[in-house]
């Protein structure tokens, strides 16, 4: 039987430590109680194929970013925490986690482009794009912001959600991280979060 750690997220939050310090191990993540059920939404790859958050990433953990190309500052401070935190992972979690990044910017951040810009980070990272409503929709379930919509029907891009979201294999999302997370914050929780109970 699989194992549901990632289910079981609000236990885990203090997690009484079996070892001589009796320490807890706590969480840098925030929990989502209930978690988010995210959409099943087909987006578009890198490669011009369908994807869908809940049917093409078969890890026990997806960490998802919607960020944009141009951003001056936060979605390349974030990609490089999470690159770095990759890492640090053993192979066997490492195996185990995908990254996602979702561009909130369609119209400038064609499939070449997304490509382009996730291969500066990690060559491992799946870049997705697609219709502006999808990503919406997708984003929506996981509970992140595109920012104020235009007169035009787009979005002000700079103004979206700056948060990382974990994605379980039941696709749920029941914890998010900060723009601020560090490297060794996001190891050390995806190594708990995969961690056989």
């Amino acid at each position: 039987m699989r194992s549901r750690v990632l289910a079981l997220l609000p236990a885990l939050l203090l997690i009484a430590a079996c070892s001589d310090d009796d320490k807890a191990t706590e969480l840098s993540g925030s929990p989502v109680d209930p978690p988010f059920t995210v959409s099943s939404q087909e987006l578009v790859d890198t490669d011009g194929e369908p994807f869908s958050l809940t049917e093409d990433s078969e890890k026990r953990l997806t960490l998802v970013f919607f960020g944009y190309t141009n951003c001056p500052d936060i979605c390349d401070k974030v990609l490089s925490n999470l690159s770095s935190a990759m890492t640090r992972l053993s192979d066997a979690d490492h195996d185990q986690v995908d990254v996602v990044f979702v561009t909130t910017d369609p119209e400038r951040d064609t499939e070449e482009v997304v490509r382009r810009y996730v291969d500066r980070y990690d060559p491992e990272f799946i870049g997705v794009t697609g219709e502006l409503g999808d990503i919406e929709q997708v984003a929506a379930s996981v509970g992140v912001g595109m920012g104020e919509k235009l007169p035009s029907g787009g979005y002000e891009v700079d103004a979206h959600t700056t948060t990382v979201t974990g994605i379980d294999i039941d696709d749920e999302a029941p914890i998010y991280w900060s723009q601020d997370t560090s490297p060794s914050e996001f190891a050390e929780d995806i190594h708990t979060l995969l961690r056989e109970d």
